[in-house]
């Protein structure tokens, strides 16, 4: 490979590294929310306490994110 190659090569690692770490990041971030709405939908049977036990979390989880 040329130097121009290597470069390009490089570029496009970094940038799928970073799109890897910016999905895992999100899947972190849900996770808990994920959690307890699938708790709620086991404990209740319905979608619709369970979506807002969802949103609810989420809504918490970003207005407690320093």
């Amino acid at each position: 490979m040329s130097g121009i190659e290597t470069l390009v090569a490089v570029g496009i690692l970094v940038l799928i590294g970073l799109i890897i770490l910016k999905v895992v990041g999100a899947i972190l971030f849900f996770l808990p929310a994920a959690v307890i709405a699938w708790i709620v939908l086991y404990l209740t049977g319905r979608e619709l306490y369970a979506a807002v036990a969802f949103l609810a979390i989420c809504i918490l989880s970003l207005t407690r994110k320093k």
